[in-house]
């Protein structure tokens, strides 16, 4: 339970961050701003919850809203907002809080998934729909293309946490240290990739 919520609130704090930057990189208004931080935060774990069947986490916690909104606080505080729009996804606190969100939501899934009794696929479209669900509602309320097709292996490493995951569970590899290693690894793989473009084959259609 301790692993899970560090994961969860570190997760919903980098994605609130990645999401309020997206709002004011695309020039929404405050509204705008709080839904797209709101979606990918927290999106992603409605997901998940619907898929496994239980009440909404956020919606039967304070907890995550109130980060949100603390989130968003302290970036208006430290005048986030006032960045230039420019290339803000290419800047590294937009890389670097999204790799801390996908990872995070990612291992946050798998560990829900396993409570509920699902088996290896289900661990790892969960862990996929947790890590990257919050990020879609962002794209398509924003009019974006979806940002985890676009950049260096981002539904790849996604599912990957959730294999890594489950076998780490039958091994009983799921202390607090366990984690926070999968974690870090994490992060180094999302942010290795970035950098070094790498990607899936394309396939190429030919007439």
């Amino acid at each position: 339970m301790e692993a899970f919520l560090i994961a969860e609130y570190v997760g919903i704090a980098s994605a609130a961050l990645s999401g309020f930057l997206f709002g004011i990189k695309r020039g929404c208004d405050w509204l705008g701003v709080f839904l797209a931080a709101f979606l990918t935060a927290l999106g992603g774990g409605l997901m998940r919850d619907v898929i496994v069947g239980r009440p909404a986490y956020s919606f039967t916690h304070f907890m995550p809203v109130l980060i949100v909104l603390c989130v968003m606080v302290i970036a208006i505080l430290f005048k986030l907002h006032h960045e230039k729009r420019h290339g803000l996804e290419k800047k590294f606190i937009f890389i670097m809080t999204d790799a801390v969100d996908v990872i995070s939501f990612s291992i946050v899934g798998a560990i829900v998934s396993i409570e509920y009794g699902l088996n290896i696929f289900g661990v790892i479209l969960v862990a996929f729909f947790n890590g990257v669900g919050g990020g879609i509602l962002r794209d398509v309320l924003l009019n974006e293309v979806p940002w985890f097709l676009k950049t260096g292996l981002y539904g790849t490493i996604s599912m990957a946490m959730g294999f890594i995951y489950y076998f780490m569970d039958l091994a009983g590899f799921t202390n607090i240290y366990w984690v926070m290693l999968l974690f870090v690894f994490g992060i180094i793989f999302r942010l290795v990739a970035y950098y070094k473009n790498w990607g899936l084959p394309q396939i190429h259609y030919k007439e």
